[in-house]
């Protein structure tokens, strides 16, 4: 069992992992290869609902990260963060909506909120993986 100061690991790689398949998944719909597309989007929902899990576990049992820079990186990293948190914000209800429509095959309606929705979660998963760096590997906070 992993403990809790390890998950902020996992959450990176989960938030990476579904960067990567979303890339994918655009790639493939692009190409025309909607069975290649929809395993790639079907693997960034996994993935990012196993996050979401991580998250609210560990943030349930672990409260804020406290981030250890000092000076204008201060700045950069609450600007990052602020950003990150609302666009997560907006995705939440978003993602459903999307895969609901691809669901049932409203492709028209599916591909006009994706065009939005896709961008962002790409988004809030790159800068989810900024804020781990900065927070756990280049600012952590002096013990």
């Amino acid at each position: 069992m992993l403990a809790i100061n390890e998950l902020p690991h996992v959450m990176a790689a989960l938030n990476g992992t579904s960067v990567v398949c979303l890339s994918a998944g655009f790639g493939f719909i692009r190409l025309g290869r909607w069975k290649a597309h929809r395993a790639c989007m079907v693997a960034a929902l996994v993935a990012s609902a196993a996050f979401l899990s991580i998250y609210l576990y560990y943030k349930a049992n672990s409260g804020f990260a406290q981030f250890g820079g000092v000076g204008a990186i201060r700045r950069v990293y609450f600007s990052i963060l602020i950003l990150h948190v609302l666009g997560a914000i907006a995705i939440t209800p978003l993602v459903p909506v999307v895969v609901w429509r691809a669901y049932k095959e409203r492709f028209a309606r599916h591909r006009a909120l994706a065009r939005w929705t896709l961008p962002l979660w790409i988004y809030v998963g790159v800068s989810g993986i900024a804020v781990y760096v900065m927070a756990v590997h280049l600012y952590p906070v002096a013990s």
